[in-house]
């Protein structure tokens, strides 16, 4: 067997091509990025994403490049439909002043309809949001220490779950929403100057009786999945070493086994937001949501059902609206789920 000996040719730097055949034909990628890259081949989930995009500019941007305000009423604008003017703006209009027009027409007290369906927009979201991560919170702690903890307290905390379960939501949530607006009412005229009242006063007494059923009964759904996954989780090795150095439960839930869920997270998360909207917007048509002037998608379809024969379109605007705002963060909602689980990767 013949021997080679090596020169110095053989140890010189390596050219710019045979750099090139040394890096690797796949680049290494985070969880997020391959995350971001398979939705990104969802198209139904994409385009449920810029809808969403949409329809956040147009509650929070759209009332900037419009003259009128929600509760602002224009005399001799009653009732007017999309696009039309009354006597009173086509004479301003003639003298040379600019008009804003009403593109989805005013109301009965002349209020313009396309600005307060974009204020309806925004309060719809900002609950849907705030419920959906309170019950991550509530949900996500509560299930980490059932599962963790497992035995006789993962038992009991379950039952208790499954005794929520068996209320009927609808019924609590009306109960608490006539209950309790008396009560923060009086609690927010008693306490005007401190800090709870103030922000009794700015939600209203309506949007706390929702926040409160939410984190009462819309948090067991969140406790279940997170239970499921660290009981899947905390037989690992990561999670022994850890126990094994001293770690306390505190810090290997939080440290280790919640991060770890992080996925079913985010994804239960965002489908417990259309929930959230949808219940707001329930409450708000019966009259139990937010308190006047201020609307929401809910209140505008409720205000509409005087005239829904006559200005039909007062109550398609904002049924449109809400309808596309649900499914939008549903389908999203779905695309998310499909895209953290790394169980469906090919």
């Amino acid at each position: 067997m013949s021997t080679r000996e090596f020169g110095a040719d053989d140890f010189s730097p390596a050219t710019a091509e045979e750099k090139e055949a040394f890096v690797p034909q796949h680049r290494s990628v985070s969880y997020w990025q391959d995350a971001w890259r398979r939705i990104r081949k969802n198209y139904v989930a994409m385009i449920s994403l810029g809808v969403i995009v949409f329809l956040f500019l147009f509650a929070y941007a759209g009332p900037l490049f419009i003259a009128y305000t929600y509760e602002q009423q224009v005399r001799g604008s009653e009732n007017l439909a999309p696009f039309a003017r009354s006597a009173q703006e086509l004479e301003r209009i003639a003298s040379g002043e600019k008009v804003f027009p009403h593109v989805f027409g005013t109301d009965t007290l002349g209020r313009d309809i396309l600005v307060r369906v974009m204020y309806g927009t925004r309060v719809s979201m900002i609950i849907g949001v705030a419920a959906a991560l309170l019950t991550l919170v509530i949900g996500g702690c509560y299930g980490s220490v059932s599962g963790y903890i497992g035995g006789r307290v993962d038992m009991v905390m379950m039952r208790i779950v499954d005794i929520i379960y068996s209320v009927p939501d609808v019924l609590v949530v009306l109960l608490l929403a006539v209950t309790l607006k008396p009560l923060l009412s009086a609690f927010a005229d008693a306490n005007q100057t401190k800090f709870m009242g103030r922000l009794v006063i700015a939600l209203g007494p309506s949007i706390i009786a929702i926040f409160i059923a939410f984190a009462l009964l819309y948090w067991t759904t969140m406790a279940r999945i997170i239970r499921g996954q660290i009981l899947q989780l905390k037989q690992q090795e990561y999670v022994l070493a850890a126990i094994a150095l001293g770690a306390k439960n505190r810090r290997v839930i939080f440290k280790h086994l919640l991060p770890n869920c992080v996925g079913s997270l985010v994804a239960a998360t965002c489908l417990q937001i259309p929930i959230a909207i949808f219940l707001e917007s329930f409450l708000s048509f019966l009259g139990l949501g937010v308190n006047a002037p201020m609307t929401s998608l809910g209140s505008l379809a409720s205000d509409a059902l005087g005239g829904m024969y006559t200005y039909t379109y007062r109550l398609i605007i904002p049924a449109a609206i809400l309808s596309l705002l649900i499914l939008s963060f549903n389908l999203f909602g779905d695309g998310l789920r499909d895209a953290l689980d790394p169980r469906l990767k090919k």
